[in-house]
């Protein structure tokens, strides 16, 4: 058996101490929590130097409340943690797609996703990220909701119903994608005149 090294050796004490169980996740929530709660103002806003700013010590309270609420519960927590782990996974493999998107531009040229490619890459990752979390929220039969999702719609793949919804999705998807076009008509579309 190979002998542990001191690295390992503070992480796994560190493991064992509860850092990765309730510390990150506790800092996780907190600060997605105290991110929003900033932005969106809901908790209220106070005169400072004549500018309306968010109410900080309220929102740190509840930040601060809500994350010791999701560190209480070890099922949120577990949750957290796989799901965590997963995205950076996910976000890793992006990474390295952009890198090699890099490799065939040159050196002047910028490396961008616009519009529609744009577009499609957020409903892969959002897509990405649902699945995780599906898989991450276990059942109390000890299934994962993307199992039983996936068992309830192989039950009825073969089936007509299934047929029918797949076909109506790709309807309403084709003439989503004819409608969705940019308009090449002229004055006449507007209402306009003609000469």
């Amino acid at each position: 058996m190979p002998e542990q090294t001191v690295l390992a050796g503070v992480i796994e004490f560190m493991a064992r101490l509860g850092v990765y169980d309730v510390v990150l996740p506790f800092l996780l929530v907190f600060t997605i929590m105290y991110a929003i709660l900033e932005k969106t103002k809901v908790l209220g806003t106070e005169k400072w130097n004549g500018e309306d700013i968010p109410r900080k010590n309220l929102n740190a309270m509840a930040s601060f409340v809500v994350a010791f609420l999701v560190v209480a519960s070890s099922q949120i927590v577990s949750i957290i943690t796989e799901v965590s782990a997963k995205v950076v996974v996910l976000l890793v493999l992006v990474i390295f797609f952009l890198m090699l998107i890099g490799t065939f531009y040159g050196k002047e040229e910028e490396v961008k996703l616009e519009n529609s490619w744009r577009t499609f890459f957020m409903v892969v990752l959002f897509i990405g990220i649902a699945l995780i979390f599906a898989d991450a929220i276990v059942l109390q039969d000890g299934t994962s909701v993307l199992e039983w999702l996936w068992g309830f719609i192989a039950s009825f793949w073969t089936s007509a119903a299934a047929a029918s919804v797949i076909f109506i999705l790709l309807l309403i998807g084709f003439m989503y994608y004819i409608t969705s076009g940019e308009s090449t008509g002229g004055e006449a579309d507007k209402g306009g005149k003609k000469e």
